[in-house]
């Protein structure tokens, strides 16, 4: 692939990943602040994402097997279509949006995402050099880091579609547009993209591969990290501790996630990394030994005399910057790890881990705030950050060597 055609397909790939998590992000804002209006414990808006976590662990273990067999640009399609029938699913009247349909729509949903991320982490390595590592660590940084930016947009989106026109005109409206989206992709995106020369067997869906194994592992304890506090805890927390309204609450965390999405995209420029790969295990137990003093510091300052409200934007400034960049290394790590023929099957047995974790934090987050507030949430999350720093020692310092 020449340059030329290895930017376009970059730049169809990233705008459909963009217009996807611009969905996604306000999709979730509208569940969890409408569900949370109808007076639903926090234990339970965390069931209704169950299905999602749940079945995003399935997605990326043999949505990288479909990858490699039939093409990304086909699981990529997929992931697109199914958020339209997700959406769809929710456009119902009120009267007939029960938990069971929310879950449902939910599951669907997970599958859509966790096809579009998978397809998307993996074409990036079809289409940079292998010697070119510097350029895979920005590209990698750019597109993770613009679309946590387009999901910190999603959040807001989904609280002021809230506010003004309610919960199933929102949902239609996503749908329409995403719809235009779905029609362009499957137009532009190149047919063969990521198909693996020999096609893998259904058990080559697990990693043989120590290095990925590891990173798998930290990456579970890095996203359960997140999610125990942020997924459910911190939006109840607001709206009904602090007394903050669906527009402050969704204003805020959009702020939240586009800053931390913005710090992803320049975290090479941290490592200056021009030609040869980044050294993987000494940054990465450093940043995350010092994402989990910034969780403990968070975690005892709310626990003070201290305002509530500044300990937390404070604290979030700065638990967002050094999560991005342990977030913006992992996702740089797995590519740059993974075997370039049948590379979503590694990058979907990394991003299995991903959802895992998510799963487990989001169960966690409603779990712990329930027994002891935001603070306990806190705590379970500096807990999950210990261990991917212990974890990160094991990691290897270069990508391991391909096989012929």
């Amino acid at each position: 692939m020449n340059h030329y055609s290895a930017i376009r397909q970059y730049t169809v790939i990233t705008g459909n990943y963009w217009a996807f998590t611009l969905t996604d992000g306000a999709l979730r804002m509208l569940v969890v602040l409408h569900f949370h209006q109808l007076g639903y414990s926090p234990l339970h808006i965390a069931a209704l994402f169950l299905f999602y976590e749940l079945f995003g662990v399935v997605t990326n273990l043999v949505g990288g097997y479909l990858g490699a067999r039939i093409g990304l640009n086909r699981t990529m399609n997929v992931g697109l279509g199914l958020q339209v029938v997700a959406l769809a699913m929710l456009a119902v009247p009120a009267e007939w949006l029960s938990v069971v349909l929310v879950m449902a729509a939910q599951a669907l949903s997970g599958i859509a995402k966790d096809l579009n991320k998978m397809s998307a982490k993996s074409a990036i390595k079809q289409l940079v050099p292998d010697e070119q590592q510097g350029m895979l660590f920005k590209w990698v940084a750019l597109l993770t880091g613009s679309k946590n930016a387009l999901k910190g947009i999603g959040f807001f989106v989904g609280g002021v579609l809230l506010a003004a026109v309610g919960f199933s005109e929102a949902v239609i409206a996503m749908a329409v547009v995403l719809v235009g989206v779905w029609l362009m992709s499957l137009v532009l995106l190149q047919g063969d993209l990521g198909k693996a020369k020999n096609k893998p067997k259904f058990k080559d869906i697990f990693s043989k591969s120590r290095a990925i194994n590891v990173l798998s592992m930290a990456r579970l304890f890095l996203f359960g990290a997140r999610d125990i506090w942020f997924v459910v805890a911190l939006p109840v927390f607001l709206s009904s501790q602090l007394q903050w309204d669906f527009w402050q609450t969704g204003g805020f965390l959009a702020c939240w996630v586009i800053g931390y999405g913005l710090v992803q995209s320049i975290v090479p420029l941290l490592f200056r990394t021009t030609a040869g790969p980044v050294s993987a295990s000494r940054p990465a137990f450093l940043w995350a030994g010092i994402l989990a003093l910034v969780t403990v510091g968070l975690a005892l300052a709310l626990s003070s005399t201290l305002p509530a409200s500044a300990v937390l934007i404070g604290g979030l400034v700065l638990f967002g910057i050094v999560f991005a960049i342990n977030s913006s290394l992992h996702s740089y790590l797995i590519v740059s790890y993974a075997k370039r023929d049948g590379v979503s099957l590694d990058v979907g047995f990394y991003y299995m881990a991903n959802a895992l974790g998510r799963l487990v934090g989001t169960l966690l987050s409603g779990v712990l705030y329930q027994l002891g507030g935001l603070t306990l949430c806190l705590w379970g999350s500096a807990l999950f950050l210990l261990l991917v720093a212990v974890i990160s020692l094991a990691l290897p310092h270069k990508p391991p060597a391909e096989s012929p």
